[in-house]
């Protein structure tokens, strides 16, 4: 479970002066008075979260404790191929099953069901981070940048986000995952930013700690304050 405890957001938040490309207000010279031209965002765990009940039921129908399923999915032997790419849901919900079948001996089919339910959780926007990423998008570009399935698109468009960004970078489509320096130099082009001219937003201390030791700004997400603190240099 996440710590909700109050604590600064901020990992890093130095102002650099750029040249990137922005719709914020300008300085003589061109130069905008914001510190940052571009949020690049986390989607799973700042703007989407799941609802698991229906897995944990299944867990308990098959005598396992609940997040074993989830346990066994995101080790990294089994959802890294899947954030690159590399293999679909039905591979993914194979390699679950026998991950709870050489963990727990959960019989192979029952282990599948699982899986493909975890796969097709539901989930949910937060629709107070939504609002506030619509806001900062008025001035300054918006980018979701996410390890991500290759079914992404999908479920953009089920939570209503399609138009919400300028551009998302998903894991999977370029087949590379944070906290890999690559992904944040791509999606930082890819709006038209500077680096050093970019706010990223993330709730993996790993993903953040990368992201600033490119120059970026930083912040660890915990709760909608955390991204409303950040963002007041833009929303006002």
């Amino acid at each position: 479970m996440n710590d909700h405890r109050r604590k600064s957001p901020f990992s890093d938040h130095r102002e650099h002066r750029g040249h990137g490309e922005h719709r914020g207000h300008e300085e003589h010279g061109g130069r905008s008075r914001l510190p940052f031209d571009a949020v690049l965002t986390d989607l799973d765990g700042v703007i989407r979260f799941y609802d698991m009940s229906d897995v944990a039921e299944l867990e308990r129908a098959a005598g396992l404790p609940e997040g074993a399923t989830a346990e066994v999915a995101f080790a990294p032997e089994t959802d890294l191929p899947l954030m690159l790419g590399r293999i679909g849901k039905s591979e993914w919900a194979d390699a679950i099953a026998a991950g709870l079948a050489r963990g727990h001996g959960l019989a192979p089919a029952r282990g599948r069901e699982l899986g493909i339910a975890l796969a097709d959780s539901k989930f949910w926007a937060d629709q107070t981070v939504v609002g506030l990423l619509r806001r900062a998008r008025a001035h300054v570009r918006v980018s979701i940048v996410t390890n991500a399935t290759p079914w992404l698109d999908d479920d953009l468009a089920l939570l209503g986000l399609n138009t919400l960004v300028d551009d998302v970078v998903s894991s999977a489509v370029l087949g590379v995952v944070k906290p890999d320096r690559r992904i944040y130099e791509v999606a930082a082009e890819r709006v038209g930013a500077a680096v050093d001219r970019c706010l990223f937003v993330d709730d993996r201390q790993e993903n953040v700690d990368a992201a600033v030791a490119l120059g970026m700004t930083g912040v660890l997400y915990r709760r909608p304050d955390d991204l409303e603190a950040a963002l007041e240099p833009v929303l006002g």
